[in-house]
């Protein structure tokens, strides 16, 4: 506590807080708005089965409009993203070492997660499980990396995109918006493939929104958030119900079109609508986190933020497993008022399992942060000198990124049901190892920067 209060009393004047209590808000919602839907229960051989509530809950559909918050994640970023980048500028540094740098905390931990997944398959298969039902937990504790890829490739791209922003402004995110306006009509017209521009072109308008958001070129005020709220809510609510657009924005099985994965034009309505509440609620927001114990719970949540998000689903599977091991697990009608009775301890009880494992790997994602680089004493000085040069850098950052985004967005595509001797699809495990082990060699050279 004492060593949080003094991080927390460090905060500079000029940080904007409220940037943190959106993330931390964000990850709070995306992760009891997962536990709240995650149904767990024997099928008729006994085994463990993992669906979604609202496959049977249809009329809750609305209430994702709540949970759905994977855009404020990309708003922050943007923000974040264009202040640690400007900063590392203004130190000497240019944008082959930035990434570098901003990889540590993001590949780290997901690496962590991802070797123990797959010792954990390999016991499991000496244990007798059978290939299938290895795959089919190791899918489930997976299913948050999807949304790592696309992050990662917008980190990627973000000296591209911010000189973009610079240059001309708002008009990138209107672009983008036109162009994913135009992946959804394809979509609308069964011509799928040619939406999948969306995965990036929805995650990278609301990225350029949190550029604007930093450099002033979108002032977060009420009376700019009013119009943004209303004319948000009035698309998302025409959309969905005079429009082609479902309901639900999350994924559900069976729909003409998905809003969720790739992005559509309903996501972006609701995106909207957040961001005109965000522009209302900013000044009493601001003024509550500059009191002590408010931001230092702000400045804890953010320090794990990851960890939560890559093992909050891990947690279903300890616990339900737990349960089901004890012969405890109630398996209730779902949407039955047992159902949701059951809500209450079950969330509570994985907020306990999830603490605990928080507790064991926060400390990576704290260590993820970029250290004084030393040369490897395995590397050769005229390597290490190699490395340091601007354009080679960027190139292997630029590949060490594409393999890691390559391997976890396989991963995700992979079905659910196929059988993986290391419970993940090989091609993808060994693009993503490959590319976090090169992002950690460059991480590990000093850049010679001031």
């Amino acid at each position: 506590m004492r060593r949080l209060r003094e991080i927390a009393g460090r905060t500079p004047a000029r940080r904007e807080r409220y940037v943190d209590l959106l993330r931390a808000v964000a990850i709070v919602l995306v992760v009891y708005g997962h536990w709240l839907i995650a149904v767990l229960e024997p099928d008729d051989t006994g085994r463990l089965r993992g669906h979604n509530a609202l496959e049977e809950i249809t009329w809750g559909h609305p209430g994702t409009w709540f949970f759905q918050v994977l855009p404020l994640f990309f708003l922050v970023g943007g923000y974040a993203n264009a202040a640690s980048l400007t900063g590392h500028r203004g130190r000497g540094g240019d944008a082959g070492s930035w990434l570098a740098d901003r990889s540590g905390r993001l590949v780290r931990p997901t690496t962590v997660l991802l070797v123990l997944l797959v010792l954990a398959a390999l016991t499991a298969r000496l244990l007798g499980a059978g290939p299938q039902q290895v795959r089919e937990v190791i899918w489930y504790a997976t299913v948050p990396l999807w949304f790592l890829s696309a992050y990662l490739c917008v980190v990627l791209l973000t000296p591209v995109t911010y000189a973009l922003h610079q240059r001309y402004g708002l008009v990138v995110p209107v672009v983008l918006l036109g162009l994913l306006t135009l992946g959804d009509l394809a979509r609308l017209l069964g011509e799928p493939r040619l939406g999948y521009g969306n995965f990036l072109f929805g995650w990278l308008a609301m990225h350029q929104v949190g550029y604007a958001w930093r450099t002033g070129t979108l002032p977060l005020r009420p009376r700019v958030g009013w119009p943004l709220l209303v004319v948000g809510l009035t698309a998302l609510l025409l959309l969905t119900t005079v429009g082609p657009y479902p309901s639900s924005m999350i994924n559900q099985p069976g729909l003409r079109i998905q809003n969720m994965s790739p992005p559509s034009l309903a996501l972006l309505a609701l995106a909207t609508a957040q961001l005109g509440l965000i522009m209302l609620l900013r000044a009493p927001a601001e003024r509550w986190l500059h009191r002590t114990r408010p931001w230092m719970l702000v400045v804890a949540v953010n320090s794990v933020v990851l960890t939560v998000f890559l093992w909050h689903l891990t947690a279903v599977i300890l616990l339900a497993g737990a349960l089901d091991a004890l012969g405890v697990l109630p398996s209730p009608a779902v949407g039955s008022a047992a159902w949701w009775l059951w809500r209450i301890p079950w969330l509570l009880m994985l907020t306990v399992v999830l603490a605990g494992l928080v507790a064991v790997f926060g400390r990576i994602e704290l260590c993820g942060s970029r250290r004084p680089a030393t040369r490897p004493r395995a590397l050769p000085a005229a390597l290490c000198r190699a490395l340091t040069r601007p354009r080679p850098r960027l190139l292997l950052v630029a590949l060490g990124f594409a393999a890691t985004v390559a391997g976890l967005f396989a991963n995700s595509v992979a079905p659910k049901s196929g059988e993986h001797l290391l419970g993940l699809p090989v091609g993808a495990l060994v693009a993503y190892l490959g590319g976090a082990g090169l992002l950690r060699l460059l991480r590990s050279v000093p850049t010679g920067r001031k």
